[in-house]
């Protein structure tokens, strides 16, 4: 169920329960800004999920409240996630769900990458 990525972070949802190694991951990634892990229902041959280590909900959230270490940090982690995985030649994708219109189903800011095969357009009508 898509969530409302203008409430206040709450700090028992999914993803901040994986950063306190309440629930497992399969982490590929993982250093001071942020870890990687690959998703539990993978949506493509790679599917990878990228995290900030700090409380934040969507883009928005992030970009107001986050440090430009942390912002800097994240973005590096991205790259260096796309690149370890083998996905910048032929290429790959990066979604960021945010509020019940994008749907985002997590309440913690997270990029999906997509990759490992040809992905066909972004978004049917």
């Amino acid at each position: 169920m898509p969530i409302d990525a203008t409430q206040p972070y709450d700090p028992a949802n999914l993803f901040a329960r994986i950063l306190r190694d309440e629930i497992p991951s399969r982490r590929v990634y993982e250093d001071e800004w942020a870890i990687a892990f690959h998703d539990i229902a993978p949506a493509a041959a790679v599917h990878i999920l990228v995290i900030p280590r700090g409380p934040y909900v969507s883009w928005d959230d992030f970009s107001a409240r986050a440090s430009d270490a942390e912002i800097a940090g994240f973005i590096r982690a991205v790259g260096q996630v796309a690149r370890a995985q083998g996905l910048a030649r032929p290429g790959y994708r990066l979604l960021a769900n945010t509020g019940p219109h994008g749907g985002q189903e997590v309440p913690h800011l997270h990029v999906h990458l997509f990759g490992g095969q040809p992905l066909g357009a972004m978004i049917a009508r």
